[in-house]
């Protein structure tokens, strides 16, 4: 399945205007996890720009930090010291609500288990985020509809989660991590469940939205094949960048 471009399906793309600077820009970035008596330290001031538009795969072993780095980026968790700026913002000094709506606004999210709700249609599990605004029903209808065609799925909306492949599973989760425009795209290893076939399907969406889609998609992956389609690999080991 060859995706469509982006700016073709989704109506609202592209409102992100382009700058000179990084859309990520991380300085000295350390983040310490308390495991009973021991602190276990996942970053160790690790710093690293991300320009916009770029496709970035982190690659590295378990325990190695590099899903720390992605949540952190995606405000899912907040770093102990240091600093990261996303679209020139201070993320870690928000409140958790402001935090919320930030994310809600400029993150898109693609995980390696779906997390489809099972009894909400593809539809509907993609129109989760946009219950959290004041857009109208049919303009609901418009960016879903527009969202779900992108990933070539507009003729499986009303289908449940179980009623479809696994890898049509995930392009229902690419497509909810689109519906809201977002600048920034994070897939934790969206691969890892998927055949061969769908995985190549799910990478070449990613790097479409990478592409002509203009988004800036941050990978963490296990696999070299995978990390090859992106434009940038960087290695992380014991919570610092290594040659890769």
């Amino acid at each position: 399945m060859k995706p469509a471009p982006l700016h073709a399906t989704l109506p609202h793309a592209g409102i992100h205007m382009a700058t000179t600077e990084p859309i990520v820009r991380i300085h000295e970035l350390t983040k310490v996890f308390r495991q009973g008596e021991i602190n276990v330290t996942a970053l160790n001031g690790i710093s690293l720009d991300i320009e916009a538009g770029e496709f970035l795969t982190l690659m590295g072993p378990s325990g190695s930090g590099k899903s720390t780095l992605l949540h952190i980026i995606a405000g899912i968790d907040r770093p102990t010291g240091g600093s990261c700026r996303v679209q020139g913002r201070d993320i870690a000094g928000l409140s958790e609500s402001e935090l919320a709506d930030w994310r809600n606004q400029n993150v898109g999210f693609v995980f390696q288990t779906f997390n489809l709700i099972p009894v909400l249609t593809a539809y509907e599990n993609v129109e989760l985020p946009l219950l959290l605004t004041r857009l109208s029903s049919r303009e609901r209808r418009r960016l879903v509809t527009a969202a779900l065609s992108m990933v070539g799925l507009e003729d499986r909306m009303r289908h449940l989660p179980r009623q479809l492949s696994g890898g049509q599973e995930q392009r229902v989760a690419i497509a909810r991590a689109l519906v809201t425009d977002p600048a920034l795209v994070v897939a934790d290893e969206p691969t890892g469940n998927l055949d061969a076939h769908s995985a190549a399907e799910v990478l070449e969406i990613l790097r479409t939205l990478s592409g002509s889609g203009g988004k800036t998609v941050i990978m963490v992956t296990h696999d070299p094949k995978a990390a090859a389609y992106g434009r940038r690999s960087i290695h992380l080991e014991k919570g610092e960048f290594t040659a890769s």
